[in-house]
């Protein structure tokens, strides 16, 4: 490439860096609330990212994952099943590294907010989510990572949670992902009608 001349890449800047997703639409990571993003953006994304950096024993993603949260935090399923959904657009970054990285957390926060804006979530992540996706991880340590991974259990007050890891391939993981959003948004959305 000579100095001086652009070259074309699925990044542009309209109010902030933007990508395109699969739907052709641009996600804008400084505006994520006018960025014009499916749940089949997300489920795409989702199905198609290894949880673990893909340092566990086969792939396994984070659409997988969601499902799994999903089916533990009884009462909270929807906001479990989306509780990983700005990873669609943000990646999968390990705990430890994203503990080094103030300015992604704020960044995954503002996308979390706006994708729960979307679907009608009223609210943030709550806590029974963040248990639940405790009790997933445990389980999850012990089924498909390197044995004491999840040593960090002990001491702790997290019981894996009953669930099985089949390493679902992205496109069955997608499949599963959107007819359980199905499910729950619109039976959330009536729960959500007759409180008010």
């Amino acid at each position: 490439m000579v100095w001086g001349q652009r070259r074309m890449v699925a990044v542009k800047v309209g109010k902030g860096p933007t990508i395109m997703l699969r739907s052709g639409a641009w996600f804008d990571f400084c505006a994520p609330e006018d960025s014009q993003f499916t749940i089949e953006d997300i489920a795409h994304g989702l199905a198609n990212i290894c949880r673990y950096s893909g340092q566990c024993a086969d792939f396994y993603s984070v659409a997988e994952h969601s499902i799994l949260v999903s089916e533990i935090a009884v009462g909270f399923e929807l906001e479990a099943l989306l509780h990983d959904a700005a990873e669609a657009f943000l990646g999968d970054i390990t705990r430890p590294l994203k503990q080094m990285l103030p300015e992604y957390k704020r960044i995954e926060a503002d996308v979390e907010r706006a994708i729960l804006k979307r679907f009608g979530v009223i609210g943030s992540v709550p806590p029974e989510v963040k248990q639940a996706d405790l009790r997933v991880l445990a389980a999850e340590q012990r089924q498909i990572m390197p044995e004491g991974t999840d040593g960090w259990v002990r001491g702790q007050k997290v019981e894996p949670a009953p669930i099985v890891v089949r390493y679902l391939p992205p496109k069955e993981a997608k499949r599963i992902f959107l007819q359980r959003f199905s499910a729950l948004h619109l039976s959330y959305l009536k729960r959500k009608s007759l409180q008010n």
